[in-house]
């Protein structure tokens, strides 16, 4: 089956508007960690990433399903294909290690930092446990934001053209 080109565009618009609402979660979780590691209220941190692991259970996951299957059939049913071009690879590659990153990592580290802070408040900072687990946080953030943009230039520049056939 092949999309007509009505179709395909709202496809397509669907795909490009789950993606964005996939990198405005990724900016919010951003400036909740900026905003919680300078705050010194405790209600203010425990706030943070009460809203960070509402996001990675709610938007986030909607968002990165809704792109992964849009992805997926705009490569299946359009002349794109999933194999045919190595931009189209470098993305899928980049979409699992998003996946792992934010629908599974996110989700984890800010359990773990929401179910912290209520004992300890602003004295989590002095916990080992708490300050490797923001570490893991905030760089499972920046490798997501990071991933994301390049999918986004992959996506405009469709960079290396396409497979030799064997």
């Amino acid at each position: 089956m092949k999309l007509t080109v009505g179709q395909r565009k709202w496809l397509l618009s669907a795909h490009i508007l789950f993606s964005a609402i996939w990198l405005g979660n990724s900016v919010v979780f951003v400036v909740l960690g900026i905003v919680s590691a300078t705050t010194g209220d405790p209600g203010v941190l425990s706030a943070c990433y009460t809203v960070m692991h509402l996001l990675s259970t709610s938007s986030l996951r909607a968002s990165t399903i809704g792109t992964v299957v849009t992805g997926v059939l705009l490569s299946v049913l359009t002349s794109w294909g999933l194999f045919r071009y190595y931009w189209i690879i470098a993305k899928e590659g980049l979409t699992l290690l998003c996946i792992l990153l934010g629908a599974v990592g996110m989700y984890f580290w800010t359990l773990r930092s929401v179910t912290m802070i209520p004992a300890s408040g602003m004295d989590v900072w002095q916990q080992p446990d708490f300050v490797v687990n923001n570490g893991q946080l905030w760089v499972g953030i920046v490798l997501q934001v990071l991933s994301l943009a390049a999918m986004i230039v992959l996506s405009v520049w469709k960079p290396w053209g396409r497979r030799k056939r064997q």
